[in-house]
């Protein structure tokens, strides 16, 4: 096995986040950059853009998360269970990535190749998961773990003005990242005569 293979199979969703983590604020934020700088994206339009929230930055998210869940909450009952998740997992980790679509690139791309306007939003989307891969294998390659999750576009107003992001930027996902503080649970495969073809 490859060790670009090896890396592919240990990566897993990790739950159980810490901060026992090595690397400090700086180290992850290079590291983060450096994964998705070197990713493709069509036309070479980069863009992706995304932001690395560490120490009370991090808290604030997830605590801004829960003031969000909490007004659509069906009862006080599924909010404390989803608080216990967000504080056990997600805020427990050392940081998070916020993966975010600059519009101004996608729109400019859409005036600049009309052609394939109706295509420029899915070729993004296609970005933002070669990036999150990127990152998510960077993490898992050493030695920490991570999830993804997507609490857009409950929490995009309330990110936006708390980091006073520009407003041309869509969130598209948040990385919980930290220690790995307990085993990943197994995972399961479709069975590969339904998911692949092969024609020669």
């Amino acid at each position: 096995m490859t060790d670009f293979a090896k890396i592919q199979e240990e990566r897993r969703s990790i739950y159980n986040l810490g901060k026992n983590v090595e690397q400090d604020s700086d180290e992850l934020f290079s590291i983060i950059k450096g994964a998705i700088r070197e990713t493709p994206s069509a036309f070479n339009s980069q863009s992706v853009r995304a932001v690395l929230l560490t120490g009370q930055a991090h808290e604030k998210l997830w605590q801004m998360t829960l003031d969000e869940l909490k007004k659509v909450s069906a009862s006080d009952e599924a909010f404390a269970t989803t608080e216990a998740k967000v504080n056990n997992s997600f805020a427990a980790g050392v940081g998070t990535v916020l993966y975010f679509t600059d519009e101004s690139i996608v729109d400019g791309l859409k005036e600049q190749a009309p052609t394939y306007a109706d295509h420029f939003d899915d070729w993004a989307e296609e970005a933002i998961g070669i990036s999150l891969y990127a990152v998510w294998l960077t993490l898992s390659n050493l030695g920490l773990g991570a999830s993804l999750q997507h609490y857009n576009p409950l929490i995009d107003q309330a990110v936006q003005k708390a980091f006073d992001l520009p407003s041309n930027w869509t969130l598209r996902g948040q990385m919980p990242f930290g220690s790995i503080e307990g085993p990943a649970n197994a995972k399961t495969y479709h069975d590969d005569d339904v998911r692949f073809m092969h024609f020669n």
